[in-house]
């Protein structure tokens, strides 16, 4: 899954990449992250107040560093726990 921690490297956005790497780990999700620092390209998201998080290029939060739990929440909805090789839970099969 593709994260982007929009920023121009101030200490919140800083913060903000250093939790959702933290995070990640302990769910077990695999994320490329990527650091967008050029204010044109953050703008291009039409994201005016940083720090903010793109999933998949979709903005998901701006503005500020979230709570811990809320970041975990936030990546869980976006992607599957364990990656592609994570168990299925429930479900149905053909």
């Amino acid at each position: 899954m593709k994260v982007q921690i929009l920023g121009t490297g101030c200490p919140k956005c800083k913060k903000l990449a250093e939790l959702t790497d933290q995070a990640a780990k302990e769910l077990g999700l695999e994320l490329e992250i990527e650091k967008v620092t050029e204010v044109a390209k953050i703008m291009d998201f039409g994201v005016m107040t940083t720090p903010a998080l793109a999933i998949e290029g979709k903005v998901v939060l701006a503005g500020h560093v979230p709570a811990y739990e809320k970041l975990k929440e936030i990546l869980v909805k976006a992607g599957p726990v364990g990656g592609p090789d994570a168990e299925e839970t429930g479900g149905c099969s053909l």
